[in-house]
């Protein structure tokens, strides 16, 4: 294991005002998001968009530090024969792969669900050094429900996740651990809080036990947010506060950088939480964000499958991608939304 490159790559992958783009959706989930705009999934399509978003460049030069790719991505070619890859390098980015296999039903645990995905890792993940990817993603998934989640599924995924991320440090591959508790219920921000501390000290405890070296991996957590079908909503400073409080209590000081996901946010709420924490200063790691959703909702939309639209899209990219900057920066304001709009 090479740590000072491990180390090095952490680093840049949360550069300061840069965040890393999550354009690994799979080919069910980019159907959805086509299917909303009217586009068909083809992989032509697929790939007209991802090239789109990566030839944007004052967005992948100035505020992206990573692209989160999926397999079918990370082997396709622009439309002038070259490797999508080498876009996403040359704009100073680093490429990245999802390597899970997603999530399947956790037995004897109803409702609750374990990522699959760790037999041929180690053959899979050399296979992507070769091909360019210095950094993975692995998600874990847990619900909040009535009974759940149980201690099985907090400790199988957490268990999953520390061997994903040995894998990757073994094969010179920096590993994005993402434990994500849903947003989907009716909890309240308090028990997402109880929930989320529990799967972060329990991640922690595996990664230990599985000799990661966290100066050389970086963490994708949920924010501390009440459940999208909860009475009972919270401010942006509470949100801010409470993941704060947690993130300093579970994560130790030498993990080099914290990029959220936006777990369903819209894109100003993401990014006003992140702005707001990082105002609160006095953090021991970089905050930043690891957006999918968050970054690309705009840019699909004004995009529609038309060529002719594509300057337009690579715009409402470029215009997202500044925003979450600010906010890792913590310059962001509304005000600033609105007159850059």
């Amino acid at each position: 294991m090479m740590t000072a490159e491990l180390d090095t790559i952490a680093q840049k992958m949360v550069a300061d005002g840069k965040g890393i783009l999550a354009a690994d959706e799979s080919s069910s989930t980019i159907k959805k998001r086509f299917d909303a705009i009217g586009v068909a999934s083809t992989e032509d399509n697929r790939r007209d968009y991802r090239e789109l978003l990566f030839r944007s460049t004052e967005a992948m030069k100035k505020y992206i530090s990573g692209v989160i790719l999926f397999d079918e991505t990370i082997r396709q070619k622009a439309k002038d024969g070259t490797p999508l890859v080498t876009l996403i390098a040359e704009a100073g980015a680093v490429p990245g792969i999802k390597v899970d296999a997603g999530a399947k039903p956790l037995p004897f645990c109803p409702g609750e669900t374990i990522t699959e995905g760790l037999d041929g890792l180690a053959g899979r993940l050399k296979e992507y050094y070769d091909l360019g990817a210095r950094f993975a993603k692995w998600r874990a998934v847990i619900d909040i429900g009535a009974g759940i989640p149980s201690y099985t599924a907090i400790r199988t995924n957490a268990h999953a996740l520390a061997r994903y991320a040995a894998l990757c440090q073994e094969a010179k591959i920096v590993p994005i651990v993402e434990p994500e508790v849903l947003m989907d219920g009716d909890h309240d921000i308090e028990r997402c809080y109880e929930v989320t501390e529990f799967v972060l000290k329990e991640t922690f405890q595996e990664l230990y036990y599985q000799r990661i070296r966290l100066e050389g991996m970086v963490l994708k957590p949920n924010m501390v947010v009440p459940g999208k079908k909860s009475a009972k909503k919270a401010s942006v400073e509470e949100v801010a506060e409470k993941t704060v409080r947690l993130l300093k209590s579970c994560v130790p000081s030498v993990v080099p950088g914290i990029a959220f996901l936006s777990g369903g946010q819209s894109d100003e709420e993401a990014t006003a939480h992140l702005d707001a924490m990082v105002k609160l200063g006095g953090l021991p790691w970089k905050l930043t964000y690891s957006y999918g959703r968050a970054l690309q909702a705009a840019p699909q939309k004004a995009w529609s499958g038309k060529a002719e639209n594509m300057a337009a899209a690579q715009a409402a990219f470029t215009h997202r991608a500044r925003m979450n900057s600010l906010a890792a920066l913590g310059q962001w304001s509304s005000a600033e939304e609105k007159k850059a709009a």
